[in-house]
């Protein structure tokens, strides 16, 4: 069993929770990213952004690795971030397309 952070955009919510479903009937434990309750990611405070990205971050730490989801080879500047953070911390990056 491995804990694993799901990193990706917003934009591919269901493959990450068809993805989160798969790994964990696997027997991992998986950290999902969090939804905006409203379906618009715009509506959160830059503080409150700044918020998310901490505890994602804190997520990856806590994992023993994450799986970017990046569809058609998508991956976006956050996401970027997320994937050198967790080289730094020495994780193992897991990818849904090489």
């Amino acid at each position: 069993m491995k804990i694993i952070t799901i990193c990706g955009s917003l934009k591919f919510k269901n493959e990450i929770l068809a993805i989160s479903e798969k790994l964990e009937l696997a027997g991992n434990a998986v950290i999902a990213p969090i939804y905006p309750t409203n379906e618009d990611k715009d509506a959160y405070t830059e503080e409150e952004v700044e918020i998310l990205d901490k505890m994602h971050k804190e997520k990856i730490k806590i994992s023993d690795a994450i799986y970017v989801v990046n569809v058609d080879g998508y991956i976006g500047s956050s996401t970027k971030s997320e994937i050198e953070f967790a080289k730094k911390l020495g994780k193992e990056i897991i990818y849904l397309e090489q």
